[in-house]
């Protein structure tokens, strides 16, 4: 298999060279394209019925108001939005013909009655971690296998390129949790505003997350990511971390969005005992400050840098037209040969 892949990564790599253009001249699209055809194992790749997909889940440590700017119903509040056309991520999807599908990991709502809506609810919400586990074992579990479910669905329906987002209130605290005890980073260089905290708010958050920290000692929890997401997890990352490891398993093009996002990569890849990068394409570098110092941790690439923090999968619905670029052109641009160009020395 080793041999078949670098055999393949050479022939993409002289296509992308014969291609009329200077040497390297289409810069990140020419490593994409690359990419994407390993993943996919073709010299000709393709991006078909690319999807988004947003985990929703609320956190029983957003009801005390100690790391949220926002009421815990605002989570709620916002799938319906989902559900209505309103948000950013539905006029991206619309705008760059991406399907979106909304998932009810575990909100503390009602959605019955709302047939958009893919019931996959563990519970109403998560407990608060402040005084207990986020969640059982067993709930982890389902909420990963969930996530597989949901992906390999999506596959079935002939979805090869697919991107995560999600919604919850509180849940930049789990995942700045999930990575000061994967990565070993200080809560407070991980911790961010999340959806627009003032200083005095940001400092309390940081001392509520420290001290959830060692209650449940995370600094022990590394190397088990089923422990660390019972703990501080949410039903959300969970799922979303599921749903990575489905994809990988898929050979689909995986699009990591935002800090959520690539905080549940982390716990995909200490799930799955490696890197699952090779797999994915990291979208943007968010606002939030952890987000940053975490794709520098995985050594991610992002594709654009474009000052947001909103979540919902937005950043991976605007990467997802440079990913068809890069398939494009690769399928589509003459060759020296064919063009009857002369080639540079």
């Amino acid at each position: 298999m080793q041999a078949t892949t670098t055999g393949l990564q050479q022939k993409l790599q002289q296509l992308i060279i014969n291609k009329t253009k200077p040497l390297g001249a289409l810069g990140r699209l020419e490593e994409l394209a690359l990419q994407i055809g390993l993943v996919q194992q073709t010299e000709q790749p393709v991006i078909s019925h690319p999807h988004i997909i947003v985990f929703a889940g609320d956190h029983g440590i957003a009801k005390t108001g100690l790391v949220n700017a926002y009421p815990q119903e605002v989570t709620a509040q916002m799938v319906l939005n989902f559900l209505q056309g309103g948000a950013a991520i539905n006029v991206f999807c619309r705008q760059h013909a991406l399907a979106l599908k909304v998932v009810d990991a575990g909100v503390n709502f009602n959605f019955s009655g709302y047939d958009d809506v893919v019931d996959a609810k563990i519970g109403f919400g998560t407990g608060n971690y402040l005084t207990g586990s986020a969640m059982s074992l067993a709930e982890a579990e389902q909420a990963i296998e969930k996530g597989k479910q949901i992906v390999a669905q999506t596959a079935a329906g002939g979805c090869n390129c697919i991107g995560f987002g999600e919604m919850g209130i509180g849940n930049t605290s789990s995942a700045t949790l999930i990575m000061s005890a994967i990565t070993g980073i200080p809560v407070p260089e991980c911790a961010g505003r999340g959806a627009g905290l003032s200083d005095e708010q940001l400092i309390r958050k940081i001392n509520t997350l420290e001290e959830v920290y060692r209650k449940h000692r995370l600094d022990q929890l590394m190397h088990e990511p089923l422990a660390l997401l019972s703990a501080v997890g949410g039903f959300e990352i969970a799922m979303m971390a599921g749903a990575y490891l489905e994809a990988v398993r898929q050979h689909m093009v995986v699009v990591v969005d935002g800090f959520i996002a690539t905080a549940a990569f982390l716990v995909a890849n200490a799930l799955h005992g490696a890197s699952l990068a090779a797999h994915c394409i990291f979208a943007h570098t968010s606002e939030e400050p952890g987000h940053e110092k975490l794709l520098r941790y995985l050594n991610a690439r992002p594709l654009l840098n474009l000052g947001m923090r909103l979540g919902e999968g937005t950043g991976a619905a605007l990467a997802m037209p440079l990913i068809r670029s890069a398939v494009h052109f690769l399928n589509e641009m003459a060759s020296f040969d064919s063009a009857g160009v002369s080639k540079g020395r």
